[in-house]
């Protein structure tokens, strides 16, 4: 039994006008697929879900994206999915017009080896990949040391934390640039902050 969302048809009424029909065609062409399949919101977009989440759909101001959850084990003869060399977060391209989309029969062709692997509960082995550590510039630690509130929060961070706030220091392209973000960074330390705090729930 097809089971829709209300959070999704709004999302794509909220859509810019090129993007509707398309995540209508998607959409259409999932429910048919798979009957069966459950529509919820993950990260901001439309999601489907049968024996766990195998596909999501987006609109942007200028494309649409689709994309598969476990896209590395599908097999895809007629060569409609981009899975390196993208050039989106989706795996058919940018989509732009209806013209754009794959037909019908190879796209549930690929909908329907994603229900598959989710019902032989097939898992992806991801390779986390970790950053080599990054040192932080001399007049950053002095900086912070400086500042014994600053200095105790800095010791305290993990060091993504730590990271986090190098980047942000070492990105900047200017001197201007870089010593106000210097400026802010003594600040939050002192506050006991993150670099993202603002993000945080």
């Amino acid at each position: 039994m097809t089971t829709k969302s209300a959070a999704v048809d709004q999302y794509i009424t909220k859509a810019q006008p090129f993007a509707q029909p398309i995540l209508k065609r998607l959409r259409a062409i999932i429910h048919k697929t798979c009957p069966d399949c459950t529509e919820v919101i993950k990260w901001g977009m439309p999601a489907f879900d049968y024996h766990g989440p195998f596909c999501t759909i987006a609109a942007f101001k200028a494309h649409c994206v689709f994309a598969f959850w476990k896209v590395d084990l599908l097999n895809d003869p007629k060569g409609v999915l981009e899975k390196e060399n993208r050039t989106s977060m989706g795996h058919l391209g940018r989509i732009t017009s209806l013209k754009e989309l794959p037909t019908t029969a190879a796209l549930a062709s690929l909908i329907k080896q994603a229900m598959q692997l989710n019902v032989d509960g097939v898992k992806v082995n991801r390779v986390v990949k970790k950053k080599p550590p990054l040192k932080a510039p001399p007049a950053m630690l002095a900086a912070i040391r400086r500042n014994k509130a600053a200095q105790a929060t800095w010791s305290g961070f993990a060091p993504s934390h730590q990271r986090e706030y190098i980047e942000w220091i070492t990105e900047a392209k200017s001197e201007a640039t870089r010593e106000r973000r210097m400026l802010q960074m003594l600040e939050w330390l002192a506050e006991g902050k993150q670099r993202h705090w603002k993000y945080q729930k």
